[in-house]
């Protein structure tokens, strides 16, 4: 996997127009993005998969009957 996961919208204004950050990655702390349409910078970050928990099938855990 990659260190740097590009994002599709800005997490503030849901425009597209977003470039890298000139600022240097910091390792662990994830990328630096910014958003040209409303002068936001923010990070991203992997922070890891989900479990599966106990073995529920989606219909039995919204109330359904199998």
């Amino acid at each position: 996997m990659s260190e740097r996961a590009a994002p599709f919208h800005c997490p503030y204004c849901g425009d597209e127009d977003l470039r890298p950050s000139e600022e240097g990655p910091v390792r662990g702390e994830g990328a630096a993005w910014e958003c040209r349409s409303c002068s936001r910078a923010f990070r991203l970050k992997f922070l890891g998969l989900l479990s599966q928990g106990p073995s529920a099938s989606p219909s039995s855990r919204a109330g359904g009957t199998s």
